[in-house]
């Protein structure tokens, strides 16, 4: 698959043609390092261990289905992004991708910034100790509430996604005395190389707000005259899970184009820009991401060449990587219930989960692996489709994958690459119970979000 292929690709039909899918791989029990976590291997007796852990005993501990969630894993991605970009740039890990008390203070501890997208989040980053201006708050219709909630804390950022909130910010702000930093975020008319719904820079959608036709320029003629905001910058995202850098190459060139003019017509040059996230990771061995040094010099190179032809001081860069962190850390432990072969198709293996923990292959046709991680086996592979348990014909966990022919109920699987939007995407389909994030780290696992319980559910029907 090329850089600038998604692992999204095209839906195909509910029955492959032949000669569709790819061939096994030449071993069914080896573990493809690039999509797995750091720490997991398989022990002397063939059992997948994380942390040192075997999956058997934190599946006879914590149950499944289960997010297990490597904890060194996710310092190192931190901390090389940190590095990568140095002093003079900002990382603000994306919350959306997984929020949760714990990794809000390994994000403090490795000198990250964080991003949010919602009162939920921003109470999430704040009851952890995030200090406030080290917190950007994104969204594309935020509630008054979360508005004064924001700028009450102190956040660091506010990135405004319209004109109406342009006004709302600044009423907000001025009536607390207040002046908060903004950024604008604009949509450059980039096609990223993604699914449709993950594609975030053209015009015909949501967020931000058109460079095309002058709105953009409007929007900083706007924010610069009201008081109650200071504007730093502005701020891009192309999409999500992208393998191609030229897309950014053409932001910046397009972001760059707006401060020059910005400068030219108000005489103010904004120092900060910011390049958002989407960085894509590996979720089959086919994906090809980019590590992070390779993108911070893509980046860099890119804003300051475009910088130095439009004679403008290069701005502070920051960055949004979320999946980019927490998607590779994590992964999936799951239990067979049932095995269906069909003659001439494939065999169909049931897990105790489905679409509820993991709604991106339904969501997105999303692409996984799979392995048998409680045995290794010799038998012959077999095409299997692993679904979940849901009463929907679409609950699909991994579309197409080979599996030891063996595979039986009570063996456990597991589906590398979960880290980021599955748990923070999770629902209560068929009233299912949301798995718990189990953080491991040297031989030592705790549950840093906790299983949900019947009682949980009960107690919101008050009916």
């Amino acid at each position: 698959m090329s850089r600038s292929a998604h692992p999204a690709g095209p839906r195909h039909a509910d029955v492959l043609p032949e000669g569709h899918y790819s061939a096994p791989p030449a071993d069914l029990n080896a573990l493809d390092p690039k999509v797995w976590a750091q720490t997991v291997t398989r022990d002397e007796d063939g059992v997948v261990t994380v942390g040192g852990i075997p999956v058997t005993r934190l599946a006879e501990e914590y149950g499944t289905p289960a997010y297990i969630l490597d904890e060194a894993d996710f310092r190192a991605r931190a901390r090389a992004w940190r590095t990568a970009f140095g002093a003079d740039a900002d990382v603000f890990y994306a919350g959306k991708a997984f929020l949760s008390r714990a990794v809000v203070r390994w994000l403090h501890e490795e000198g990250l910034n964080v991003d949010v997208c919602s009162g939920g989040e921003l109470a999430t980053a704040l009851s952890a100790g995030m200090p406030a201006d080290r917190i950007a708050f994104h969204g594309n219709n935020k509630s008054v509430d979360e508005i004064t909630r924001a700028i009450e804390a102190g956040v660091g950022h506010i990135v405004l996604d319209s004109f109406q909130e342009i006004v709302r910010v600044a009423h907000i702000a001025q009536g607390m005395g207040k002046r908060q930093k903004v950024l604008i975020r604009i949509t450059v008319g980039v096609e990223a190389h993604t699914h449709e719904f993950i594609a975030t820079a053209h015009e015909d959608q949501k967020f931000g707000i058109p460079l095309a036709g002058g709105q953009a320029a409007e929007a900083v003629r706007r924010a610069l005259q009201l008081d109650g905001l200071e504007l730093v910058g502005i701020h891009s995202h192309i999409g999500s899970q992208i393998f191609d850098m030229s897309g950014f190459e053409v932001a910046a060139h397009r972001v760059v184009s707006l401060l020059k003019a910005v400068r030219d017509e108000h005489g103010v040059e904004l120092p900060e820009i910011d390049l958002g996230g989407g960085l894509g990771i590996a979720y089959t061995s086919d994906d090809d991401p980019r590590e992070p040094h390779e993108i911070a010099k893509a980046l860099s190179e890119i804003v300051t060449r475009e910088c130095d032809a439009a004679k403008l001081r290069t701005p502070r860069i920051s960055v949004e990587p979320g999946r980019a962190i927490v998607g590779p850390t994590a992964f999936t432990l799951y239990e067979v219930g049932t095995i269906k072969p069909l003659d001439g198709l494939r065999t169909y293996v049931s897990v105790d989960g489905g679409m509820s923990d993991n709604i991106r292959t339904a969501l997105y046709d999303a692409e996984y692996s799979v392995a048998l991680v409680s045995r290794t086996s010799d038998a012959e592979p077999m095409l299997a489709r692993v679904v979940g348990k849901h009463c929907e014909s679409g609950d699909i966990v991994v579309k197409d994958a080979f599996l030891p022919s063996d595979v039986a109920p009570g063996d456990l699987l597991a589906v590398p690459a979960t880290g980021a939007y599955c748990r923070s995407m999770a629902s209560n389909y068929n009233h299912v119970l949301r798995p718990p994030v189990v953080a491991v780290d040297g031989g030592e696992a705790r549950v840093i979000v906790r299983r949900e319980t019947e009682e949980d559910l009960l107690r919101l029907d008050v009916g």
